[in-house]
C-alpha cells in the first residue's frame, strides 16, 4: 500500500486551508478519478511553486496509472524537495518510493529508498510498519531472507494490528522451514483479517505443510470463494486440484509458488 497524505484534518475546512494546501488536496482528489489529467495539474503545481507536494501529486497519478518506474521517480523527486527545506514528510515520500519501486520489480531500488525512509525516524508507528514491510519484501526478492526476518519482527512490533505484518511473517516463517513460527503467525493474520484471500490461501500452505488436509482444503476453497478471478484464487484452485486425483489421499501441498501478495496504492 502506497502510503497515502493525510487529507484534510480533523476540525479543518477546505477554507481553513492556505490556498497552496487547497490546490495540493484538489491535485491529489484528481489523482484518484482522473490521474492524466492530474498529471498535467501537478506540473502546474510545480511550476507555480509547489514543491514536494506537486512532485507527490504527480506520482499518485503514475501509480494509479500504474506505472509504477514513474512514479517512483517522482516520489523520490519528492522527497529530495523535501530533504532540501528539512520538511519531516520527506520520509513518507521515500517510503512511497520504495514502494514503487518495489511494484516496478527493481528491489535493489527499493531498499534503498525505504532504508533511507526508515532512518530517517520520522515516521508514525504504522508507517514505520509498512516501510519495514516493503523492505522485508524486497530482501525476499533479493534473497536475503534473514534480512526480511528482522525487519518483519520489527514491524511486528511497531504495528501489531496489521495483518499484512503476520500474513508475511507465516509465508517467511514456511519458506524458512520453520512450521512453529508459521503456524503462530498465521493464526494471528486469520484473527486480524479472516476475510482475506491472501490470508486464507496461505492459512491453506500452512495447513498442507502441517499435514491438516482437511484443514488446507478448507482454507484454499474459501480464498478462491473471496477472491474468483485474481491470482490468489488461481493459486488455491491449483492447490485444491490434487484433491480431484486418486492421490488426494496422501497430504496436501501448497502451490509451488505463493508470492507475498501486492499491495495496492
Amino acid at each position: 500500500m502506497i502510503l497515502l497524505p493525510l487529507m484534510l484534518q480533523v476540525g479543518s475546512t477546505p477554507s481553513s486551508l492556505s490556498p497552496n494546501e487547497q490546490r495540493y488536496q484538489a491535485c491529489l482528489m484528481l489523482a484518484t478519478s482522473d490521474p492524466k489529467n492530474a498529471e498535467a495539474e501537478a506540473d502546474r503545481f510545480r511550476i507555480a511553486g509547489g514543491g514536494a507536494k506537486a512532485r507527490q501529486c504527480q506520482g499518485m497519478a503514475y501509480a494509479q496509472e500504474a506505472r509504477w518506474g514513474d512514479a517512483a521517480t517522482a516520489f523520490e523527486a519528492a522527497a529530495h524537495d523535501a530533504d532540501a527545506s528539512r520538511d519531516p514528510l520527506a520520509s513518507r515520500y521515500w517510503a512511497q518510493a520504495g514502494n514503487a519501486w518495489l511494484a516496478a520489480g527493481d528491489p535493489v531500488k527499493a531498499q534503498t529508498a525505504l532504508t533511507t525512509a526508515i532512518t530517517a525516524g520520522t515516521l508514525d508507528a504504522f508507517g514505520r510498519g509498512e516501510a519495514l514491510l516493503d523492505r522485508a519484501r524486497a530482501q525476499v526478492a533479493a534473497g536475503r531472507l534473514a534480512s526480511a526476518r528482522g525487519d518483519i519482527d520489527a514491524a511486528q512490533e511497531a504495528a501489531p494490528k496489521d495483518p499484512l505484518a503476520w500474513l508475511l511473517s507465516a509465508t517467511l516463517a514456511r519458506r524458512m522451514n520453520d512450521l512453529p513460527r508459521a503456524q503462530n503467525d498465521i493464526t494471528e493474520a486469520l484473527k486480524l483479517a479472516s476475510d482475506d484471500a491472501s490470508v486464507q490461501l496461505e492459512a491453506g500452505n500452512v495447513a498442507a505443510l502441517s499435514g491438516n488436509a482437511e484443514g488446507a482444503r478448507t482454507a484454499w476453497q474459501t480464498a478462491v470463494k473471496l477472491a474468483p478471478g485474481t491470482a490468489t484464487a488461481d493459486n488455491a484452485r491449483a492447490a485444491l486440484a490434487q484433491f480431484d486425483t486418486p492421490a488426494a489421499a496422501a497430504p496436501a501441498t501448497p502451490p509451488a509458488t505463493n508470492p507475498a501478495p501486492a499491495k495496492k496504492p
